[in-house]
């Protein structure tokens, strides 16, 4: 028997899908833009809530940037049990990234 992860219902559909949808379209047509916007800020790639407070995501999402919140408002605006999700499937989008892209940008994955 494998593992499965539980299912957690999200309370505020709408804003928690705005997010996810920017965090999917960054990584899936624009990862290299995003991670050079990443690299230049100094923030690492783990650490969502910083790289939200500096808007790194409406820097490369147009459709976040043009939503008229910050992603970092909207993030504010979720309960826990969804912020929780949102980092967790960020964090697993961010290990999907290309080997060869990772290994260009390998300071962003550091740990300290």
């Amino acid at each position: 028997m494998g593992f499965e992860q539980a299912t957690i219902k999200v309370e505020r559909e709408k804003e928690f899908d705005l997010l996810k949808n920017a965090i999917s379209q960054v990584f899936t047509g624009q990862v290299e833009r995003f991670l050079k916007e990443v690299k230049r800020s100094g923030k690492r790639i783990r650490d969502f809530e910083a790289v939200i407070a500096n808007g790194l995501l409406e820097r490369v999402d147009e459709t976040l940037a043009k939503s008229g919140t910050t992603a970092q408002q909207t993030y504010a605006a979720l309960p826990v049990s969804d912020q929780g999700q949102l980092r967790e499937f960020y964090l697993f989008k961010i290990e999907e990234v290309d080997p060869a892209l990772r290994a260009r940008f390998h300071k962003l994955y550091q740990y300290y």
